[in-house]
């Protein structure tokens, strides 16, 4: 495939946002801010990895039961971001960043005597669709702000936060589990609600001014969800993203289980081990900064899943047989982990630069396929048993399917190009 075809004849060359991009210390200022938005939602996911066991224990209910407290923190994620998201584009972004924090406040505290499991699963549904606000807008902002690669650099950054969250989520998690009970977690997760929100209402100046935002009624709504959803590029790059998500999701839903029940890591050992995957991630996502001087976020998407798929082939042969025990587990899950750190970032910077006009929708559409699709991962991989063997194969499908996905958009690219030359020759 030509490169041509593989970058995509917008690559680096996709409209400029309706204001100056930020520069300097405004730039980081900004930054910073989003990272603080991006890090609600690793963080409600993951603080209570290490406490599964225990909730399972306490509250009587089986492994692949106290999953669906995890599958309901991803669906409040996914689908109320398809709410959020034009309520952000006719409101501007700072209401809805408000309203979603204090939701999931109030879930967090009461989480703290949730009597049984169907209520922690329906609070915890609570929980994301509150850091489901700060998601769309986040992803939002850098869409007001920043296109092309200096979109796709933005998002590399912020990844550094999505990245060392999870290597903290567990951490604290594990702390708190020393010193009291699963449910002082969400005690934790209330007072990060609180600091966030203090963060939202002193430093997110609105980025969407009035002049910008659309109408609020049904209709407009729906009109711009089909115009979103006939694009078949946008469709295509947001299965790709979320299926790159759907194999983090994977290891995210799994990893307590595996690591702690099979290879019988204790909860402070699985909290270190969870944090080198998400290094993985981290180191993955900042390299893609210097990629990007020199290729298009497309390509390194490309070439990034091919590399997922592969090593995901190899993580799932050393599950099934057992070879190298631990080591021979996490290091092949290593590699397709950093493979899907180059995915992240690329991916939505793809999708969202197609839809400037309407950064909330779109937004709201990519991360209810990237969170909808994990909350069905995290259920999967508790059918398919919670082994290496889940974790492996589901990771694996996710890679090869999105490779699959984009490699369709790459060769519509080519016939267009090719037809294009034709016209012009």
């Amino acid at each position: 495939m030509s490169r041509t075809a593989l970058d995509g004849p917008s690559a680096g060359k996709t409209a400029a946002p309706e204001t100056a991009e930020p520069t300097g210390a405004q730039r980081v200022r900004i930054i910073l801010v989003l990272g603080a938005l991006v890090a609600l939602a690793p963080l409600t996911i993951d603080m209570y990895l290490p406490a599964l066991p225990a909730i399972s224990d306490d509250l009587g209910v089986s492994s692949s039961t106290v999953q669906l407290t995890l599958t309901g923190t991803l669906l409040g994620l996914g689908l109320g971001q398809l709410f959020i998201g034009p309520f952000a584009d006719a409101v501007g972004r700072r209401v809805p960043l408000i309203a979603g924090t204090s939701l999931h406040i109030a879930a967090s505290l009461l989480c703290l005597v949730a009597p049984n499991i169907a209520v922690l699963s329906v609070l915890r549904t609570l929980q994301g669709v509150g850091a489901a606000a700060a998601m769309v807008v986040a992803l939002a902002v850098v869409r007001d702000l920043f296109a092309g690669r200096a979109a796709a650099t933005t998002l590399s950054r912020l990844m550094l936060v999505m990245g060392a969250a999870p290597i903290l989520a567990p951490t604290l998690g594990g702390a708190i589990l020393l010193t009291g009970s699963w449910r002082g977690v969400f005690g934790a997760l209330a007072v990060l609600g609180v600091l966030l929100l203090i963060v939202a209402v002193l430093a997110l100046k609105e980025t969407l001014p009035p002049e910008r935002r659309r109408a609020g009624e049904i209709r407009p709504v729906l009109r711009t969800y089909r115009s979103l959803l006939v694009d078949r590029e946008f469709v295509a790059l947001t299965l790709v993203a979320a299926l790159g998500m759907s194999a983090l999701f994977a290891y995210v839903s799994g990893s307590s289980f595996v690591l702690q029940e099979q290879y019988g890591l204790d909860q402070q050992e699985f909290a270190l081990m969870f944090g080198a995957g998400a290094i993985a991630i981290i180191g993955a996502s900042q390299f893609n900064v210097v990629l990007l001087g020199r290729f298009g976020p497309r390509r390194i998407v490309f070439f990034a899943l091919a590399a997922a798929t592969a090593f995901g082939l190899v993580l799932t042969a050393m599950a099934v047989t057992g070879l190298g025990g631990l080591l021979g587990f996490v290091i092949p899950l290593f590699f397709v982990m950093a493979a899907v750190g180059f995915v992240l970032p690329n991916a939505p910077a793809l999708a969202l630069s197609r839809h400037g006009e309407a950064a909330g929708t779109a937004a709201a559409v990519l991360g209810a396929a990237q969170f909808g699709l994990g909350a069905l991962v995290a259920p999967l991989v508790g059918v398919l048993g919670n082994g290496g063997p889940a974790i492996a194969i589901t990771m694996t499908c996710g890679s090869a399917v999105a490779f699959a996905a984009l490699a369709a958009v790459v060769l519509r690219a080519r016939r267009t190009q090719a037809l294009v030359s034709a016209q012009t020759s």
